[in-house]
């Protein structure tokens, strides 16, 4: 396969993988939004999107470390960049199918490490880089920011305790809009940035940019662009499971589970670590449901979160191990992987079809969400 050729198809996969990137993780920015009708879904969605597109352009230093930090660029190949990519999707639309939020994050950084380490050897991974930038805050961050979201509604309902609950709820509605906004942009800041990093990797890979460069701005561009267009696809199933599954939700446990994991992911983001938003909001949802009393926290859905969190990277690197196993044997090997990617993905959304959520049924319990034949 001209060398080219092969650049073209690793962009258009790493935009792909933007693109369910913004869908599985719109629940992040706007679950608890939607859950306590603070926004409705289809305008939830569309703020999301434009504050993710608008995020893209405001930091550069998750890209950095990712286009030079979590594997030797020298040692790897555009080829090994698509395995990995592959990987990622496929794990990304699985979580997907059973409303699971796993961190996309983690799924692309698996991937990239099990096709790298294949491909190019352990040598080629940056493993030092890997606990600091990847493991570590996957880890503190959804401890930090559920502690911030539990003191914050603990708060909050002291302090609103004598006030008119009608005032206080439309008070907080208000407020649930900027504090969600402020997870969108911080999101476009974080994940947006990942795949710009992927794609300069691989610009640097093929020779076109120079080992250490920044994102071109097309990069930039196109990476805001892919994520804000399945930011407002939806990603309902994700949404419904934040919103109603976790924890019940009210208007002051929504915003101060929302400001807090705003402000762990943009320090994250200013600091280049490579975090998983998808944790971070989880854990302030949690800690929200923890900070209100009387709140029922569901910790069976809790616990499977976690699961799918510790699975992500190693099921994703197993994922992308075998894609550059097969693709690094020649061009026929990479269009077979390409080629199985798209019937997995092809499968896994007609399997969605069988129980779709919409924005009609994401407030209604998974039962009733059955009957709808809209699409999610």
């Amino acid at each position: 396969m001209d060398f080219s050729l092969i650049v073209l198809v690793v962009i258009v996969a790493a935009l792909a993988f933007d693109f369910t990137n913004g869908f599985h993780d719109t629940a992040n920015a706007m679950a608890t939004s939607i859950a306590t009708g603070a926004l409705k879904p289809r305008i939830a969605v569309a703020i999301s999107a434009v504050l993710n597109l608008v995020g893209a352009f405001l930091s550069i230093e998750v890209a950095k470390t990712i286009s030079g930090g979590i594997v030797d660029d020298t040692k790897v190949t555009p080829v090994v960049i698509f395995a990995g990519l592959v990987g990622a999707i496929i794990w990304n639309l699985v979580t997907w199918l059973v409303g699971l939020p796993s961190s996309s994050s983690h799924a692309l950084f698996g991937g990239l490490i099990g096709a790298t380490w294949i491909a190019s050897g352990a040598d080629a991974v940056h493993f030092g880089k890997v606990v600091e930038k990847v493991l570590i805050p996957a880890v503190a961050s959804p401890i930090v920011a559920g502690i911030v979201a539990l003191v914050g509604t603990f708060l909050t309902y002291r302090i609103t305790e004598k006030a008119k609950e009608g005032v206080v709820g439309k008070g907080f509605k208000t407020g649930q809009v900027l504090s969600a906004s402020l997870v969108s942009l911080a999101h476009g800041t974080n994940d947006a940035q990942k795949t710009m990093g992927v794609i300069t990797l691989t610009l640097i890979a093929g020779g076109t940019l120079a080992p250490g460069s920044n994102p071109p701005l097309w990069v930039i561009g196109a990476c805001g662009l892919a994520i804000a267009a399945g930011t407002y696809l939806g990603g309902w199933r994700i949404i419904q499971t934040m919103g109603k599954k976790l924890t019940e939700i009210q208007t002051p446990q929504g915003f101060a589970a929302e400001t807090s994991s705003a402000a762990v992911i943009l320090a994250s983001s200013h600091l280049g670590f490579a975090l998983s938003t998808t944790h971070v909001t989880s854990g302030g949802i949690i800690g929200s449901g923890l900070g209100r009393k009387l709140a029922e926290v569901r910790w069976g859905v809790a616990g499977k979160m976690v699961i799918a969190w510790v699975l992500t990277l190693p099921a994703a690197a197993v994922v992308g191990a075998i894609a550059a196993a097969v693709s690094t044997r020649g061009s026929w090997g990479t269009i077979l992987i390409g080629a199985v990617g798209v019937l997995v993905a092809l499968g896994i959304w007609l399997a969605s079809r069988r129980n779709p959520v919409s924005a009609n049924t994401i407030n209604d319990e998974p039962d009733a969400a059955k009957a709808t034949p809209v699409a999610a």
